[in-house]
């Protein structure tokens, strides 16, 4: 899968069936060497898009569950 085609899907946790943002709104860890996704940082907001406390939430990619047409399926650890 391209990332062009992961661009702009709305990632939900599976959990608490809750929308933590959409992806292309958030950072990629990329493993330098193998060129592998390691990880999604979804910044954390409240309204109006302005950031709360500065820090992000890190998703392992092992975390990712589902990839479906319009959304990305994780499950977050408490």
């Amino acid at each position: 899968m391209r990332l062009s085609e992961l661009s702009g899907k709305e990632i939900v946790d599976m959990k608490r069936a809750e929308r933590l943002g959409i992806l292309g709104q958030t950072d990629l860890e990329i493993n330098e060497r193998t060129g592998q996704i390691q990880a999604l940082l979804i910044p954390t907001t409240k309204w109006f898009g302005f950031r709360k406390d500065g820090t992000d939430i890190r998703v392992p990619w092992s975390r990712v569950k589902k990839i479906g047409s319009d959304m990305i399926l994780i499950d977050v650890d408490d």
